[in-house]
């Protein structure tokens, strides 16, 4: 990692903040930090922190499980044109949750705890009504931390088949989701929303 505008992929927020700091030389950084999610009032509050004048490169880092649409969409301009001597980091845990115009326009580092390469036991790429009953079935006593990251494979790898039309309306569904699951729903009740909103978005031709 460098002190540079990017997005970070990682579930271990505080351990990549604290990497960040060790890097610094004549730099300035300033935390925004959400333990759940990142939300508009926080957007407001970085574009605010950014055009403060500052003589050395001031990082403005932004941390939360889930950065919501809004927010996110408050942030592009000021990604787009930084104020002189302004970077942004954000850090998540999920890509997928993450606004395609937000994705083009800041570079993504993966960082080795987000690598899974368990199989998900799901071929989200062929999905099915049968396989979404089947796939339900087995997850009947997952509870609501696997489930989240069950969740979050699903939607990677929907997005990367480019075999559903998934628009930013999408990434409300899977904001939603993990949000649900913290505040204590089904997780099984979570899991078959997303699959069956999922089977509503797949491509006629795929």
């Amino acid at each position: 990692m460098r002190l540079e505008s990017q997005v970070v992929i990682t579930s271990k927020i505080e351990t990549c903040i604290a990497s960040l700091e060790a890097l610094v030389t004549t730099e300035r950084i300033i935390k925004i930090i959400e333990e759940e999610e990142f939300k508009l009032d926080n957007a407001k509050l970085v574009i605010e922190k950014a055009y403060i004048a500052s003589e050395v490169l001031t990082v403005i880092v932004m941390g939360a499980k889930i950065f919501s649409p809004l927010a996110q969409n408050k942030l592009l301009k000021i990604i787009e044109e930084p104020p002189p001597n302004k970077a942004f980091v954000m850090i998540t845990p999920n890509k997928a949750t993450l606004l395609n115009t937000i994705r083009s326009r800041l570079p993504i580092v993966m960082l080795n705890d987000t690598i899974d390469k368990e199989s998900l036991g799901l071929d989200v790429e062929k999905l099915t009504l049968e396989d979404v009953y089947q796939f339900l079935q087995r997850h009947q006593r997952t509870n609501a931390k696997e489930m989240t990251r069950i969740i979050e494979r699903i939607a990677t790898q929907a997005m990367q088949s480019n075999l559903y039309a998934l628009d930013e309306k999408s990434l409300h569904l899977f904001s939603n989701a993990f949000i649900a699951l913290d505040m204590g729903s089904p997780p099984p009740f979570v899991l078959g929303a997303v699959l069956l909103k999922l089977l509503t978005k797949k491509k006629r031709n795929a």
